[in-house]
C-alpha cells in the first residue's frame, strides 16, 4: 500500500504554466478530430494538421472545464471560433489564424506557441454552446478567440 504524505493532495492536478488542463480521458479527442478532418476548411498557406493540432488544444481545455473526458461539441467550438467551418472566413481572421496556427502540429518544437493559442481563449468562451459560438461568427471571432 502506497504511504500518503500528511498535508499534501494527491487528488488533485499539478497546475503550472505551461501544463495544460488535464482531464479524464484525452485521448478520445484524436479519434474526435480525425472525424472532423472533412470539414476543416483552410486557405492557401494553412496547414489542415495546423488546425486539428491547435483546435484540439483548445477543446481538451473545454472539457477539462467541465471535468469531463473530450465530446465533439468541445471539437465543434475550437473550429467554429477560428472559422475553419467557413466557406469564405474573414481576411483579418485568417491572417490572424495563419500567424497563430503556424507550425503547432509540430509539437515537439512548437509547445509552446500551442500552449499559447489555448490559453488566449478567453474563460467565457470555454462555457458557451456550440450554438452561442456559431451565432457569433464571423463577426465576434476576436472576442471569442482572445485574439
Amino acid at each position: 500500500m502506497a504511504q500518503r504524505t500528511q498535508g499534501v493532495d494527491h487528488g488533485s492536478p499539478a497546475r503550472a504554466e505551461r501544463l495544460g488542463h488535464p482531464g479524464p480521458d484525452q485521448g478520445y479527442v484524436l479519434s474526435l478530430a480525425e472525424r472532423m478532418r472533412p470539414r476543416v476548411k483552410v486557405t492557401s498557406g494553412e496547414s489542415v494538421d495546423d488546425a486539428i493540432q491547435g483546435c484540439i488544444g483548445i477543446a481538451l481545455r473545454r472539457a477539462s472545464v467541465y471535468g469531463r473526458a473530450p465530446v465533439i461539441h468541445d471539437l465543434d467550438i475550437a473550429f467554429t471560433m477560428w472559422g475553419f467551418f467557413l466557406d469564405a472566413p474573414p481576411a483579418d481572421l485568417v491572417a490572424a489564424r495563419k500567424q497563430l496556427f503556424e507550425g503547432v502540429s509540430n509539437v515537439v518544437h512548437h509547445y509552446v506557441e500551442a500552449r499559447q493559442l489555448v490559453d488566449m481563449v478567453p474563460d467565457s468562451t470555454m462555457r458557451m454552446t456550440p450554438e452561442m459560438v456559431r451565432k457569433s461568427m464571423p463577426n465576434s471571432w476576436r472576442a471569442l478567440t482572445g485574439a
